[in-house]
């Protein structure tokens, strides 16, 4: 997949993984160097044995230092430096565990020391060692969202607060912020990485773009966004370039013009989203172009053509511009992958 033009991502879920190669990820996936770098070399090689076409994986992979997976998305890193209990599973991403602070212990909470805090202490140990063995360290951690958090601190109490008490919700946001901030130099700073772990794609943009995830964006008003949110992230842009956005909801058109005030220069566009109005408001950002991954696995490859073809005719100029499937599930058909990668081909031979 070297193609500068229309790049394309493909990104499959644990329970595929787990499934096709026998990969578990329990806590060792995360926390083992080993197994880490065992599963690192599984999954090029399954790739490439089963996309070469598709340019992915490699013929004969070698072991690497990684620090993260750069081949699953999700993360739980910073929900646990706030006190979140993480559970992990076979075949599933790991989840932070709901923490049910009260209104007093969100107005008692501190930003934690992150390098002296579980799990990055334990991580930080690690990385050390493989970088004293190996002289360099690739890869990253997904370091989350403002409210993606939060909400695995305070449960929907967050959103009622975002009414009753907007002073305490501005002071957890800028605590979680701030962590998020932290964490994500410092990895950048010891592999060069902040966020292929949110959407492989940023590699391919720029390997220092660091990508905020606002997945929960989507369940406040644009009018609490622009009061609450955006002024945080905007803090947060001022410490951290290049700044993106990942938006994996359906509605990124009702607050692209806000995000268009933090000069982003990547956005990640759920699918559903008007996508034209999107580009209306950020003419030159590079949009991310998410498919559906629950389409992926239930529609037919010509219908899978049709949402691809969809979203690229929306959203030029395609020179600022990429497709992805993030999250596919085991039993998705390999024809639809191979549908969707022939109207990228296209669209490059014509678009180049």
């Amino acid at each position: 997949m070297a193609n500068d033009f229309l790049p394309i991502e493909l990104v499959f879920n644990p329970n595929w993984w787990y499934r096709t190669a026998g990969i578990s990820f329990e806590r060792p996936f995360y926390f083992d160097a080993a197994t880490r770098i065992a599963n690192d070399v599984t999954m090029r090689r399954v790739l490439h044995q089963r996309f070469r076409d598709l340019g992915l994986g490699e013929a004969d992979p070698q072991p690497r230092p990684v620090t993260g997976s750069l081949h699953v998305a999700g993360g739980f890193v910073i929900p646990a430096l706030l006190g979140a209990e993480i559970s992990f599973s076979t075949n599933a991403a790991p989840q932070p565990l709901p923490v049910h602070l009260a209104p007093e212990d969100i107005e008692r909470l501190e930003k934690p020391d992150f390098r002296r805090a579980w799990p990055m202490q334990e991580l930080i140990a690690g990385w050390d060692e493989l970088e004293a063995q190996h002289g360099y360290l690739i890869g990253d951690l997904n370091t989350d969202g403002l409210l993606n958090a939060a909400y695995h601190l305070y449960g929907q109490n967050l959103f009622a607060d975002f009414y009753e008490a907007p002073a305490r919700v501005r002071r957890l946001l800028e605590i979680v912020g701030e962590l998020i901030v932290d964490v994500a130099l410092y990895v950048r700073e010891r592999t060069g990485s902040c966020s292929i772990a949110v959407n492989r794609m940023a590699e391919r943009v720029d390997p220092r773009l660091f990508v905020h995830a606002n997945c929960s964006v989507q369940m406040i008003s644009p009018k609490s966004y622009r009061a609450l949110h955006l002024p945080i992230e905007q803090r947060m842009a001022a410490r951290i370039q290049p700044f993106g956005i990942h938006h994996c909801g359906d509605n990124m058109h009702r607050v692209a013009a806000a995000y268009a005030e933090l000069g982003i220069a990547f956005a990640d566009v759920g699918w559903g989203s008007d996508v034209a109005a999107c580009r209306a408001a950020l003419p030159d950002t590079f949009l991310n172009l998410r498919l559906s991954p629950v389409r992926m696995l239930q529609c037919t490859p010509a219908e899978m053509a049709a949402d691809a073809e969809k979203l690229l005719q929306a959203a030029g100029p395609l020179d600022k511009a990429g497709l992805c499937c993030i999250n596919m599930d085991y039993g998705t058909p390999d024809d639809n992958l191979f549908a969707v990668y022939e109207v990228v081909e296209r669209y490059r031979r014509f678009g180049a």
